[in-house]
């Protein structure tokens, strides 16, 4: 399903971007693989063309067919710096109701050869406060290829929750500082999303249901 997603998901009419990805063991970054879930980034013109895509995909069902538990986000982007395969591709847009809904983060990179000893090796530091973090609701590394192209996607229950922890853990802070004189990524992009519609059934998102 992830070797020949990428034809059926080529040219689909509304859809700007996307990315097909595979999963770490546990949350945040591993470089050990999660068989059991992957994630389908896409970037749309409009919601209509969104929903169009969901009801109708052939390719789109036969995931959810084969998926013992699937749910779809709705995302809009609230801030996003950085850049994938060389550009930007999320367009903020924020409105007066931010302010109460959760909140999804994705940061990404493409991590230089050079330096994937020295970032896997301190990876486990890294994270050690995320997993007793409060306000966060889920969190898992992904990934368009293992070891040297990860992302984390985040889910928190509100900004104030996600702030706490981006600028009140010790670990953190210190991951962003090594980052900074380290130089390991060849290129990184970090987003802010407002996650405002779920569907599905995927139980770790229950918590999510409840605030959008």
């Amino acid at each position: 399903m992830m070797q020949f997603g990428h034809a059926s998901l080529a040219n689909i009419s509304g859809q700007q971007f996307y990315k097909l990805m595979g999963s770490g063991r546990g949350f945040g970054f591993n470089p050990w693989p999660d068989w059991s879930i992957y994630t389908l980034l896409q970037i749309w013109e409009n919601e209509e063309a969104a929903q169009l895509f969901t009801k109708s995909s052939p390719f789109f069902h036969k995931y959810c067919a084969k998926s013992a538990e699937s749910s779809t986000l709705y995302l809009r982007n609230i801030t996003s710096h950085g850049t994938w395969d060389g550009k930007n591709p999320f367009t903020p847009f924020t409105t007066s109701q931010d302010q109460r809904l959760p909140r999804l983060i994705l940061t990404r990179a493409t991590i230089k050869k050079s330096k994937l000893r020295t970032f896997w090796n301190y990876v486990p530091t890294s994270q050690k406060s995320l997993a007793n973090a409060t306000g966060l609701i889920y969190t898992k590394g992904v990934g368009e290829w293992p070891l040297i192209q990860m992302a984390t996607l985040s889910v928190w229950e509100n900004e104030a929750a996600m702030l706490d922890f981006a600028y009140g853990s010790k670990d953190h802070i210190k991951a962003i500082k090594m980052t900074k004189e380290l130089n390991w990524y060849k290129e990184e992009l970090f987003a802010r999303f407002v996650p405002y519609r779920i569907e599905g059934d995927f139980k770790e998102l229950k918590g999510l249901e409840e605030l959008v």
